[in-house]
Order: structure tokens, then C-alpha cells, then sequence
């Protein structure tokens, strides 16, 4: 399918408010416009060339990062601190893709739609207090990370783990803290088998020991096979590049990029964020968040 027509038949054929198909017709049109002139294949090309979009087409033009280049997370650190409303733009624009190539590869027109979770700054788009999602809402990201898998990122079952994390009422600075010499298999009285956890508390290493619910207890189930191999004395659970820890961003750059996929809640304001999600908690009566 022609990358307009295709532009054209996600659009009509979802379920999109107006003001965000304008939006999103905008942001894809401009890429397609950019691919066209750099000659860039826009069924195949690679997380460099999105980058070099936003930079050429919105962040260098505008002097957001003055002369350094737009090269990785310090980047877009500077971005977020510096000009956190550019940032909610670039964030959103990064969206627009995201949803876009979701809706080929639900077409099959690509096999995977790309990770582009490396090019999130993160900020919040409302400068409120986090608010939960109201039911409907936990039900649509729920199952925007029942459909989370190998053709949205190559880290899925690592992603859906903090995703479910997040709903224990774990924040991001606690998620990326847990240390996997404190995690525990246990039978339950029913012979569900699930986890206990220690949550590292703000003075302690470990605080007090609590079990996981039986969704975040799976995800830890499929996710420890394939664990990266940690670093030599690296003990943490969640195992990022060159077998170290994840920053504390990451969470939110995920949990962000999940709700992506959903039509309900991509263009959601306040956004979906990591920490939104542990004020939410999996019930109706959350746990206080961890």
C-alpha cells in the first residue's frame, strides 16, 4: 500500500478524535515529505532517520539544542529541561509515527512496527499532580500491553514487566531499584504460583516484602529467561544495555510509548505516565503508590 493511502485508510478507518487525526496527518505528512527528499525507503529505514527528522525538520530550525547535536538521551535531557514544551511536541510527534507504523503492521505491510522509545524525552505534556486513569482507561492500557510483543520492541517482555510494575504502585525510581536477590517464588494457598518482592524504600536498600498480583507475577515469569546477563556485581531485576541498570526515565519512555498504540489514550491529557499508572494500581482502590 502507498504510505499515503495508507495514512489515509488508518485515519478514516480509526477511532481518533478530529483535532488528533489533524495532528497526526500533519506529523506523518511532514515525514513522508522528509523521507522523500533524503530518498529514505519510509517501509524501511531506521530509528537514525527518525531522529534526523525531528532534528532537521523541527529541533535544529528552532535552535532548541543550540550546537550540540540531537545524538541520544543527554539530548534530549537538555531538551526536556531546557524547553520542556518543545519537548511535549517532539514526544508527540514521536507518537504520531509510533501509531502510524502500528496500523502497518496490523495491516502487515511491515513485520514489526520500529521501537522508537530511545527518542522519547519523557515530560509530562500537564504540569499537574498525576491523575488516575478511570476504568476504561486502565481497560484500554491494559490491553495495549496484553498487545505489547516482539513486533513493537525487541525488550517487549521487559517492557510489559515495568508496565505491570507501575500498576503494583511502584514508582519509576523504586522499578529500576529492585534488586533480584530479593525476589522470591511462592505458592499460594488457591496453588497459583506468584512473587514476592522487596520495594527498595527511600533509606533502606530493601524495604517491606509484599507479593506481586498473578499479572505482574507472569510477566516476571517470562521476562527472567530472557533477562539480559548482567554485568559483573549487578544484582538489579530490570537489565538494560551492557548488562547495567535502566535510568530512571525509562519507565515513563515506555509506559508512553504502550499507550501509544492505544487510540484511547495516545493523545489522553494529562498523558499516561509511570507514575499515573501507580496512583491507578490494577483496582478500583489502588494501593497507596510505593
Amino acid at each position: 500500500m502507498d504510505p499515503h493511502a495508507l495514512l489515509d485508510d488508518w485515519l478514516a478507518t480509526g477511532t481518533l478524535r478530529s483535532s488528533t487525526q489533524i495532528a497526526y496527518r500533519t506529523d506523518v505528512t511532514n515525514w513522508l515529505s522528509w523521507c522523500a527528499e533524503r530518498r529514505v525507503d519510509p517501509y524501511s529505514f531506521g530509528i537514525e532517520h527518525v531522529a534526523a527528522w525531528a532534528d532537521e525538520r523541527y529541533l535544529r530550525p528552532a535552535g532548541y539544542l543550540g550546537n550540540r547535536p540531537f545524538d541520544g538521551p543527554a539530548a534530549l535531557a537538555t531538551l526536556a529541561a531546557e524547553h520542556p514544551e518543545a519537548a511535549k511536541s517532539h514526544d508527540r510527534r514521536i507518537t504520531s509515527i509510533t501509531q502510524y507504523y502500528t496500523a502497518a503492521a496490523e495491516r502487515q505491510i511491515l513485520r514489526a512496527a520500529p521501537d522508537l522509545s530511545e527518542l522519547r524525552s519523557g515530560v509530562d505534556r500537564d504540569a499537574t499532580s498525576p491523575k488516575r486513569l478511570d476504568p476504561m482507561e486502565r481497560a484500554a492500557f491494559l490491553a495495549a500491553v496484553g498487545g505489547w510483543g516482539p513486533h513493537n520492541s525487541r525488550n517487549h517482555l521487559r517492557d510489559r514487566l515495568i508496565a505491570y510494575l507501575c500498576l503494583e504502585g511502584l514508582r519509576p525510581g523504586k522499578i529500576v531499584r529492585l534488586d533480584l536477590r530479593y525476589l522470591f517464588p511462592v505458592t499460594l494457598g488457591t496453588g497459583a504460583q506468584v512473587y514476592e518482592v522487596r520495594s527498595p524504600d527511600d533509606h533502606e536498600a530493601v524495604g517491606p516484602q509484599y507479593t506481586l498480583g498473578p499479572l505482574t507475577s507472569q510477566a516476571v515469569k517470562e521476562y527472567l529467561p530472557k533477562r539480559r546477563k548482567p554485568a559483573d556485581g549487578v544484582h538489579l531485576l530490570i537489565i538494560g544495555e551492557g548488562g547495567q541498570g535502566i535510568v530512571s526515565e525509562y519507565p515513563n519512555k515506555i509506559v508512553q510509548q504502550i499507550a501509544a498504540t492505544s487510540g484511547v489514550l495516545a493523545q489522553r491529557t494529562p498523558p499516561v505516565t509511570a507514575d499515573c499508572l501507580a496512583h491507578t494500581g490494577f483496582y478500583d482502590t489502588p494501593p497507596p503508590a510505593r
